[in-house]
């Protein structure tokens, strides 16, 4: 649940590139140990959330351009996997919780900006998912993860009723069984939204506060 928070937090932009995250804080935020926070630190590390630095402790990662257009173009060659996977036999039970996704990016609409960017990621890592290989949900996750992290924080201002449509047009071709019409909405979905991505670091490093992230950790010190 931690860990998941973090993650939320990362891409919602609580939290910024470059702010450092020590375990000591976080675990009094989260009423956790250090040893918890440590191995949730180490998941998101391995997402490529987080960054840990010999020394200085940990903080969130702070993408380069370079990074994010080779992750982008992994991506883009991942997920074609993904979709010709979907696409040889959707099931009802696959449909239906994409169906669902779409409909809570729906609800998000008019909301923070950031709260769409996650949810639109998560659709992606849900297709991934619903393959039931464990190879493509992992690289999926990770590549969906650490595009995200740079399109929530660098990315240009857009319209989330875009990326919707283009959601629903991939679900319809999956249910149709049209490989190359999924593939080739998925593949334009993509561009488009690789091509927002700007880089301006200006006022978001050096952050050492934690505040920004307390709505995260009420929900996991009280669950109830």
């Amino acid at each position: 649940m931690i860990c998941g928070a973090l993650r939320s937090a990362i891409l919602e932009r609580a939290l910024l590139p470059g702010m450092k995250l020590p375990e000591d804080s976080l675990g009094e935020r989260f009423g956790a140990s250090r040893t918890i926070i440590r191995q949730a630190l180490e998941r998101l590390a391995a997402e490529g959330l987080v960054e840990l630095r010999h020394n200085r402790g940990a903080a969130v990662a702070t993408p380069s351009l370079e990074e994010a257009r080779d992750l982008f173009e992994l991506r883009t060659h991942t997920e074609d996997l993904v979709i010709t996977r979907l696409a040889s036999g959707l099931t009802e039970e696959q449909r239906s919780r994409l169906a669902e996704h779409i409909a809570r990016e729906e609800a998000a609409l008019g909301g923070p900006e950031p709260l769409s960017i996650r949810l639109a990621t998560e659709f992606h890592i849900l297709m991934a998912e619903l393959t039931g290989s464990p190879v493509l949900f992992r690289y999926v996750k990770e590549l969906s993860y650490r595009c995200g992290l740079t399109l929530s924080q660098y990315s240009r201002p857009h319209s989330s009723n875009c990326g919707i449509q283009e959601h629903r047009d991939i679900l319809s071709a999956l249910q149709d069984g049209d490989v190359e019409r999924a593939r080739a909405i998925a593949r334009a979905h993509l561009d488009s939204v690789s091509s927002r991505a700007q880089f301006d670091t200006g006022g978001k490093n050096g952050f050492s506060y934690l505040d920004a992230l307390e709505p995260y950790a009420s929900g996991v010190r009280d669950p109830g």
